[in-house]
């Protein structure tokens, strides 16, 4: 059986005042198709928190899963340094 590869991002912890919840925003930079400049794009997900481990200012990895909640689809992995 193949094992199956869920993908994962790195961003900060923004808040915890969800019980098992962490809201992580993520932030990328994007070419803009026309004037060929980066900006900045952040998005923020709804990650699973089992132990309400993770505090804001955390810098996590999140990983995919299957539909915790109407908004979860991510659990934090790990933290970083």
């Amino acid at each position: 059986m193949e094992q199956i590869k869920h993908r994962t991002l790195k961003g900060h912890v923004v808040s915890d005042k969800m019980d098992k919840t962490v809201v992580v925003e993520i932030t990328r930079m994007k070419k803009h198709p026309k004037y060929k400049k980066y900006f900045k794009v952040t998005k923020r997900y709804k990650a699973h928190d089992q132990e309400n481990q993770y505090h804001p200012g955390d810098t996590v990895i999140i990983q995919e899963t299957r539909p915790i909640s109407k908004d979860k689809r991510w659990i934090v992995a790990s933290k970083l340094n």
